[in-house]
């Protein structure tokens, strides 16, 4: 709020719903937008709504209100629908120009235009002549283009292709889960854990647990030790629960005191749910499938969307004894239907075969494998239990049948196919195409700096996290280094993963990908302890992979660590630690041993946290920095580790 207000520039506060509504209301009544002035509004509307979704995503589930989710979410489909719209607008105006001779290719003596910005490039063609041999069309200076059948090739049509960087097809699923659309997760249970509150308790509930308890006296709490490592842990974990000595001195210091523990037990509370949501799986996949149907929990759409269109050509400009006519037509841009409906050719398959189209694959997406083509089909009965859970209007959704001929050239980055219709058209891959990992490596750079390095089949990420900073350092694709446009950008944890994800770089579990991964599920909650701990200590230990992780059952992680220096550190020996939530101990086995075995490493002891297992064998400079970390830093480092989840997926 502070930042926009700061910022001064005009543009309405996304968090104030009659800001937005003035916006777009004043956006509708703008007419005759060409398409430069509509592309130089959506940067501004992309803007809007990348802060919308950010807020949604960003906002733990407990300060969110239902109110407030709809009315965040309708502002977003009101920007989306009405930049589709204006889209159209300006190209249909782009079509009827008056100074559309001057946009005619001397060639083929057809209009041609290309507009290209970095969210959105249009490329149109009009067939003005109506020439039948000429049916391949090519965009000048690109090798994008369509080869068109005899039957448009004669017809008074335009082609289309409106290419975003953006999704604004895929329906909008930004909420987490609830109970109604998923089965509960089931956890076993661990030893001592008292349970944890769902994070979506109502705010009206905990107004009223604050007000009753401030009215009734507190019964004495238990005296609970407050250890340094009980201290370090308040930066994930607020403390559970504090003696207050009550003398009649102090009443009313007490009295603020309770109000301050009761605060920071219920925020200890939505945080750890918070944490267990982003380790949890759902039960049962979320959606029956029909035939062709695109399964976007298992695949994932990248480098935007192609909307391909035949278009009918709008009456154009003519000039009569020094006046300029043209038929302005109340249904604005239609769109000529191919194959038509109803046809009274013989032979309908060869007389309205398939189009064939060649796109540009956007550069800064990463395709291990050759992407699959998908389009957006209008038609059919959708399942009723999936358009209520999507949201989708009845019979929309991405499927795979009517594209054939799929080529794919690599080193030029352009993809040929055949279409039946033309339609929005997408590429998907393999969104667990990078799980399970094969290795992972945790080490520090500095005090509230360090390096989380993931290894799997096809990349080595390397990411620097400071702070709540987090930033991708370098990318090997299969040995080699490549070049991506997001190193060296610096950025907060979430739009960081949303980055991650749209470049191809997935490496980010959902809810539902032990469906699709063999993994090495660990108790959630044992999980969220560990990564929390090895985030507190990340600053002075460095932590890796160990094979024995996979040996161990699921109430148990087992990884390898030692203290951190920066001379003489490959030669420092790693230890096998290994952690159930509540203990922890240093194995006798080594990382190259035969068999495993739980047994304790000899002159070692059982200890409670990894913070007290570590400091049998730390320096006091290590435990130095340890205390030295900032609060900022370690959450940001929990948020990864718990996004990547690198004790079950790898």
């Amino acid at each position: 709020m502070w930042k926009h207000y700061t910022q001064c520039d005009g543009s309405p506060d996304p968090l104030v719903a009659q800001e937005m509504n003035t916006f777009i209301s004043l956006w509708e009544e703008e007419k005759n937008e060409t398409f430069e002035q509509v592309i130089e509004k959506s940067k501004l509307v992309l803007s809007l709504i990348k802060k919308l979704k950010l807020i949604l995503l960003e906002t733990p589930p407990c300060d969110l209100e239902n109110r407030i989710i709809a009315q965040h979410q309708g502002s977003i489909l009101r920007l989306q629908e009405l930049l589709s719209l204006k889209m159209d607008v300006a190209t249909e105006l782009l079509l009827r120009v008056r100074e559309a001779s001057t946009l005619v290719d001397v060639d083929s003596g057809n209009m041609e235009k290309i507009i290209r910005d970095e969210n959105v490039s249009l490329f149109v063609w009009a067939n003005i002549k109506k020439n039948p041999r000429y049916r391949s069309v090519k965009f000048s200076e690109t090798q994008i283009g369509f080869e068109i059948p005899r039957v448009l090739a004669t017809s008074n049509v335009a082609l289309r292709l409106l290419y975003t960087r953006y999704d604004h097809v895929t329906p909008l699923r930004l909420t987490p889960a609830t109970e109604e659309d998923y089965e509960p997760m089931v956890v076993e249970p661990v030893k001592k854990e008292e349970p944890i509150e769902k994070a979506t308790t109502e705010e009206k509930t905990v107004i009223e647990e604050k007000a009753s308890i401030q009215e009734v006296e507190p019964e004495p709490k238990q005296e609970r030790e407050f250890s340094l490592v009980q201290e370090e842990e308040t930066n994930l974990e607020v403390l559970e629960e504090i003696e207050v000595k009550r003398t009649s001195d102090h009443e009313d210091e007490n009295s603020e005191t309770n109000k301050y523990e009761l605060e920071m037990r219920l925020l200890s509370e939505a945080v750890s749910a918070a944490q267990l949501h982003l380790v949890e799986n759902i039960v049962d996949i979320p959606y029956a499938f029909e035939k062709f149907q695109v399964d976007l929990c298992h695949f994932s759409t990248l480098g935007g969307v192609y909307h391909l269109d035949i278009l009918e050509l709008p009456p154009q400009y003519k000039p009569v004894k020094g006046w300029v006519l043209v038929e302005i037509r109340q249904e604005g841009l239609q769109r000529f239907t191919y194959p038509p409906e109803t046809t009274d050719e013989p032979d309908p398959e060869n007389a309205f075969p398939p189009i064939e189209v060649t796109l540009e694959v956007h550069k800064d997406v990463i395709f291990f494998e050759d992407p699959k083509v998908i389009r957006w089909d209008t038609e059919g009965t959708a399942r009723h239990q999936e358009g209520q859970r999507q949201g989708i209007t009845a019979g929309k959704r991405w499927k795979t049948d009517g594209i054939s001929c799929v080529y794919y050239d690599r080193e030029n980055r352009l993809l040929t196919f055949n279409l039946d219709t033309l339609g929005p058209v997408a590429l998907i891959q393999d969104a667990h195409i990078n799980m399970p990992y094969q290795s992972w490596e945790l080490c520090p750079l500095d005090v509230n700096r360090v390096v989380l390095t993931v290894t799997t089949l096809f990349i080595e990420l390397q990411i620097h996290i400071k702070e709540n900073l987090c930033m991708l350092a370098s990318v090997k694709l299969k040995g080699q280094e490549h070049q991506c446009h997001l190193e060296g950008r610096w950025m907060t944890p979430v739009p960081f993963i949303l980055a991650l994800k749209e470049a191809g770089l997935n490496i980010f579990p959902a809810l539902y990908s032990h469906f699709y991964v063999v993994v090495n599920n660990k108790v959630p909650l044992v999980e969220v302890k560990a990564y929390r701990q090895i985030a507190l200590l990340s600053s002075a230990f460095v932590f890796r992979w160990s094979k024995w992780n996979m040996a161990c059952n699921s109430t148990n992680v087992v990884i390898k660590v030692k203290e951190y220096q920066a001379e003489g550190a490959e030669n420092r020996p790693w230890s096998l630690l290994m952690f159930s939530g509540d203990r922890a101990q240093i194995l006798r086995i080594r990382e190259d041993s035969d068999v495993f075995s739980e047994a304790l490493k000899d002159n070692t002891e059982f200890h409670s946290t990894l913070y007290h297992m570590v400091k049998d064998f730390a320096s006091p400079r290590a435990m130095e920095r340890v205390r030295s970390s900032d609060s900022l830093f370690i959450d940001s480092v929990c948020h990864m580790l718990l996004s990547i989840r690198v004790l079950s997926y790898s």
